[in-house]
C-alpha cells in the first residue's frame, strides 16, 4: 500500500499532498486587499514553509503555476519571484490571468516540487 500524506487537511482540502517522492501544493494566496507585491511575498513565504515540511525546498520546484486576477500585476509578481527563485534550479512556469476566490485577491500560485 502506498503512503500518502496531508499536510494541514480541512473539509475540503489539504494544503499539501505527498506521494511518490513529489509534494502537490494547493493554490496558495496572500493577504486579501494587499497589492501584487506583497500578495506575492506572503505566498513565497508560505510556499517556502511548506515545502520545508514536506522535504523539499524551491531547488526542488518541477512546476509552477501563477494566477493574476489582472495581468497589469505581471511586472510586480515577476519582480518577487525573480528575487526569490532559485536561478540554477527554475522551475517550469505558467502564469495566467483569471478571477480568483474573490477581488481581493491578487496572485494566486501552485507549486509541484520533488520531495528529498
Amino acid at each position: 500500500m502506498t503512503v500518502i500524506t496531508r499536510l494541514h487537511p480541512g473539509p475540503r482540502m489539504a494544503q499539501a499532498v505527498i506521494h511518490n517522492g513529489t509534494v502537490w501544493l494547493a493554490g496558495q494566496v496572500g493577504a486579501p486587499g494587499a497589492d501584487a507585491t506583497a500578495q506575492t511575498h506572503a505566498i513565497l513565504d508560505q510556499i517556502d514553509a511548506l515545502l520545508l515540511e514536506a522535504g523539499s525546498s524551491k531547488a526542488r520546484i518541477l512546476n509552477a503555476t501563477i494566477w493574476l486576477a489582472d495581468m497589469a500585476d505581471f511586472a510586480a509578481m515577476n519582480a518577487v519571484w525573480d528575487a526569490w527563485v532559485d536561478p540554477a534550479n527554475p522551475p517550469a512556469r505558467a502564469t495566467s490571468e483569471g478571477k480568483l476566490a474573490t477581488p481581493d485577491y491578487r496572485v494566486e500560485i501552485i507549486v509541484t516540487a520533488a520531495v528529498g
